[in-house]
């Protein structure tokens, strides 16, 4: 719908947010819809740029509650790796791209985070940043869901099923330079993001140099 509202409307560009691990044999539904939306953009004849975003560096918030009480839990083999990006980066490396239309048509760019981790490094370098000694700790899928309050959501469950074995076979991993390259400043790192949500892991304002 949006593509044939865009054409009648005859717009400049899409900016299109997708997954960094879009392919048409895609183990996750939402990820194959995902390919499938890019093929529509495409086929519209209207001028697009695809963003293919790895793991955001919000779903650390999603085990807020968990850091808050002493544990550090995620649903991913600790050996994995990625680079999680924050939002922010992605709004402004959009909003970059809709400021040079003709620059940016046609492309497609993975964005990741400055710096990869496996899953085991990233619980480290939070706690680090926080003070706190939490090893990592694996659980289910299932778990993972109702302490967010989505046990009940069959998609999501068989989206992050599918995510652990895309992030097992590496589909996740790497840096890419496309973010800072198009926004020309530094991307946030997870000590950054972890300072600016502190509130949210139970925590007071971080101390300022002195």
């Amino acid at each position: 719908m949006f593509a044939q509202a865009a054409k009648e409307q005859k717009l400049e560009l899409i900016v299109n947010m997708s997954h960094f691990q879009s392919r048409p044999v895609a183990r996750s539904k939402t990820t194959q819809n995902h390919w499938l939306a890019e093929q529509v953009f495409d086929w519209s004849g209207v001028p697009t740029t695809h963003l293919r975003p790895t793991v955001f560096a919000q779903r650390l918030l999603y085990i807020s509650g968990f850091i808050r009480n002493g544990r550090y839990a995620m649903p991913f083999n600790r050996d994995s790796r990625v680079a999680p990006i924050a939002g922010r980066d992605v709004a402004l490396t959009a909003a970059k791209i809709f400021a040079s239309p003709e620059k940016h048509a046609g492309q497609t760019y993975r964005l990741t985070g400055p710096v990869e981790y496996s899953h085991q490094e990233l619980a480290a370098e939070v706690c680090r940043v926080l003070g706190k000694d939490l090893p990592f700790e694996q659980i289910t899928v299932s778990t993972f869901l109702e302490s967010i309050g989505l046990l009940n959501d069959t998609a999501k469950l068989k989206h992050f099923e599918a995510m652990i074995i895309d992030q097992q076979e590496g589909l996740l991993a790497g840096v890419s330079d496309a973010a800072p390259n198009i926004t020309g400043q530094p991307l946030v790192t997870v000590e950054e993001f972890i300072n600016e949500n502190r509130s949210a892991f139970g925590l007071g304002p971080a101390k300022s140099a002195s």
